[in-house]
């Protein structure tokens, strides 16, 4: 499996936002995107610009699903947005549907993703989000795959 890592920093939640809008305009196939990191390490904000780039429509309002478990969005790419912080145990995946999305022709990005132990396809990119102090956040990317090794690949020149 071909695999590529790369850090980036960003300094406020705007470019949290735009690491997540130039990841989104790279996206042109199915992907799922691992999220993690501790709260309030931006996350949500990733997946925000995320949405933007996979162009979903301005009046769809992105927050973390963290009551309703699983939002699922429209646009060039559909996006499936997990927040599994609230699960108890891994058999509760079974009751939310996530097992079937993770088969659907979506992007899929799933924060509190340790909860899936290890259950991941072998094809992925995986955020871990690192905070530093009150703006600035450490982005460590792993890419797991011929097409996610190609987006890092394009941060590294945009970043």
């Amino acid at each position: 499996m071909v695999s590529s890592k790369t850090q980036i920093i960003t300094h406020n939640p705007e470019e949290t936002r735009n690491l997540g809008v130039t990841i989104g305009q790279q996206i042109s196939q199915p992907l799922i995107i691992a999220l993690t990191g501790d709260l309030g390490s931006g996350k949500t904000v990733f997946v925000q610009g995320l949405a933007k780039g996979l162009e979903v429509p301005a009046d769809y309002y992105i927050t973390s699903p963290t009551y309703t478990l699983i939002n699922q969005y429209p646009g060039r790419c559909p996006l499936v947005h997990a927040d599994l912080y609230r699960l108890e145990h891994i058999n509760e995946l079974e009751d939310i549907g996530l097992d079937e999305l993770l088969d659907d022709q979506a992007v899929i990005a799933i924060e509190w993703v340790e909860k899936l132990a290890g259950d991941l396809p072998a094809r992925h990119l995986s955020l871990t989000m690192e905070i530093i102090d009150d703006e600035n956040r450490k982005v460590s990317l792993y890419a797991f795959g011929h097409h996610e090794v190609n987006l890092i690949k394009t941060l590294n020149k945009k970043f």
